[in-house]
């Protein structure tokens, strides 16, 4: 008795498997595009306008609000903001590092694209260069073997006076 294969047919296309079908997966370079994304816009002057904003607002509430209303006193230094803003400079400073590690991979794949591309002009140069050279001793030595109409001209006056002055030493009459 033939024992029955499970593989799929080999006509049949791959991952078409009904209840076994692949989800899509996420690009697994997603959390590079997120600090490439955030360290941009922390290089931006609406970031940098929009974080003065809320440190004046900050220290404005905790200074003037009355003391009950009061989250984050100035007796205590602030210490609530302090910690924010630390917290803040602890996750931007390695994706802001994350993303020029990113920036340096891709410049260094564009500078060695750019090396090949160099390196191929160059030796499309020297052929092409090669060619012309070629081309000129063949049109040089082509040249010297074509017979141009005044050429053929000039040879025939040459052997025609040649004749005349032939005939004429031989006293023939013209």
């Amino acid at each position: 008795m033939a024992r029955k294969s499970r593989s799929p047919a080999l006509d049949a296309p791959r991952g078409r498997g009904g209840m076994l079908q692949r989800t899509p997966q996420p690009s697994r370079d997603r959390f590079g595009r997120f600090s490439e994304s955030f360290a941009r816009a922390m290089g931006t002057s609406g970031f940098l306008l929009g974080m003065t904003i809320f440190v004046l607002l900050w220290l404005s509430w905790n200074i003037w609000a009355p003391p009950a209303l009061q989250f984050d006193p100035a007796a205590t230094n602030f210490t609530l903001l302090t910690l924010i803003l630390s917290l803040q400079a602890s996750y931007a400073a390695p994706l802001i590092l994350l993303a020029q590690n990113r920036q340096d991979d891709r410049d260094r794949v564009q500078i060695e694209q750019d090396r090949q591309r160099a390196e191929r002009n160059l030796a499309d140069t020297e052929y092409l260069a090669r060619e012309v050279v070629a081309l000129r001793m063949a049109v040089a030595d082509f040249s010297e073997e074509v017979v141009t109409r005044e050429v053929l001209r000039a040879e025939l006056r040459a052997m025609l006076e040649k004749l005349e002055h032939r005939d004429s030493d031989n006293g023939a009459p013209r």
